[in-house]
C-alpha cells in the first residue's frame, strides 16, 4: 500500500514562499506520477500541479501563473512544490497523490484531471498553508 505524507506547509504573509515535501513509501516512487492539489474552504480540491514519473511531463493550473514549481527526487522518494509569491486566495489545504499513470498508459503525458486522480490515487492527508494580507 502507497503511504503519502507531506510537509512544509505554514503561515506566511503575502508575496512570501513556501516549499512543501511529500514523501512516499510502499512502492517504487520512480513509477509514479505526483501531484499537488489543494482545497480551499468551501470549495472542491483542484490540481495545483502535478509532473510524471520521469519528470518530462508537467501541468500547472492555470493560477499557478509561474509562481509555483514542481519537481522531483527519485532518490528520495520525495516531489517537492515551490510557491513563491503566494497570496491569500493560495490558502487552502495542500494534498499530495501518488498515481501510477504515465508509466503504464502509454503516454508520457501526466493526467491533469482532478476527478482521474480522486479516483485512482493515493492521498497524503494534506498540509495545511495560510496566506495573510
Amino acid at each position: 500500500q502507497v503511504q503519502v505524507t507531506e510537509s512544509g506547509g505554514g503561515l506566511v504573509h503575502t508575496g512570501g514562499s513556501l516549499r512543501l515535501s511529500c514523501v512516499t513509501s510502499g512502492t517504487d516512487f520512480s513509477n509514479l506520477d505526483m501531484g499537488w492539489f489543494r482545497r480551499a474552504p468551501g470549495k472542491d480540491r483542484e490540481i495545483v500541479a502535478a509532473v510524471n514519473w520521469v519528470a518530462s511531463s508537467t501541468h500547472y493550473a492555470g493560477f499557478v501563473e509561474g509562481r509555483f514549481t514542481i519537481s522531483r527526487d527519485n532518490g528520495k522518494s520525495t516531489v517537492y512544490l515551490q510557491m513563491n509569491s503566494l497570496k491569500p486566495e493560495d490558502t487552502a489545504i495542500y494534498f499530495c497523490a501518488a498515481y501510477a499513470g504515465s508509466r503504464y498508459s502509454g503516454s508520457s503525458r501526466v493526467v491533469p484531471f482532478t476527478s482521474i486522480w480522486e479516483e485512482r490515487a493515493s492521498w497524503g492527508q494534506g498540509t495545511q498553508v495560510t496566506v495573510t494580507s
